[in-house]
């Protein structure tokens, strides 16, 4: 089995739709996830941007999220810890 991480908010390779910018609404899209190893005591979720102008950008950083999640809901701020952004936010 291969971890599969999808979302219904875009198509795969698609731009991610402004909503979930800061220049939108500023939250998280639906994330689903299956298959994840039957040992994982849990997730960390890292969105980078490595064509960024000023080089590789980190959008969102998430860990210590329950190993039983399978899905993070739109806008979900309760589940898991934040990181700092790159914008230190």
């Amino acid at each position: 089995m291969t971890f599969k991480l999808e979302t219904p908010a875009f198509a795969d390779g698609a731009d991610i739709p402004i909503d979930f910018s800061c220049e939108g609404r500023d939250v998280s899209p639906e994330l689903r996830w299956s298959d994840a190893p039957s040992a994982a005591r849990s997730f960390a979720l890292i969105v980078d941007d490595p064509d960024a102008p000023g080089g590789t950008f980190t959008h969102w950083l998430l860990f210590d999220i329950p190993a039983a999640a399978n899905r993070l809901a739109e806008g979900d701020t309760a589940t898991g810890v934040s990181g700092r952004n790159g914008f230190g936010r």
